[in-house]
């Protein structure tokens, strides 16, 4: 496992591969501790910066570089449904649980999305409350509105 640290327009983006994938991006007090990695430069790393810049500036609307997120086989089922939110959309904790064949598993949902160890990549901050609310993001809130914000998502004020 090796680490590196990307600068973004939400803060310093710590990236974690194992060589074959990525396995972390986490923010700054992120609500989920994560291992550490010592810092080094790979492949993958290079591949996630690279793209990071490219969404950041609006020119990527979905991430190629491969992934080695461990998790349980809920919270996969649960990462796998998030990337299938289209850019720039959001859905609600509900919505996801029916998406996975679970529609009375919303709290699972959120709790699996709070444990989401690559954000952004795997797009979390796309699920919103019921009525439209930023409810809960690793990263806080005013990090989840800007996210959608540069997607271009339709918020409720």
């Amino acid at each position: 496992m090796i680490s590196t640290i990307v600068e973004s327009p939400v803060g310093a983006l710590t990236l974690v591969s194992d060589g074959a994938g990525l396995t972390q991006l986490t923010f700054p007090g992120h609500r989920v501790a994560f291992a550490s990695a010592p810092a080094g430069a790979d492949a993958v790393l290079d591949q996630a910066r690279r793209e990071l810049e490219l969404y950041f500036t609006g020119k990527l609307k979905a991430f190629q570089v491969p992934l080695a997120a461990s998790g349980t086989a809920f919270q996969q089922r649960v990462w796998a449904a998030l990337r299938d939110i289209p850019y720039g959309q959001t859905r609600t904790y509900a919505q996801q649980a029916a998406a996975i064949g679970a529609p009375k598993a919303s709290r699972a949902v959120g709790s699996a999305n709070g444990r989401n160890p690559v954000s952004i990549i795997v797009p979390c901050h796309r699920v919103i409350g019921a009525a439209g609310a930023l409810t809960g993001y690793a990263g806080g809130t005013a990090r989840k509105r800007f996210l959608l914000e540069l997607e271009g998502a339709a918020l409720a004020r």
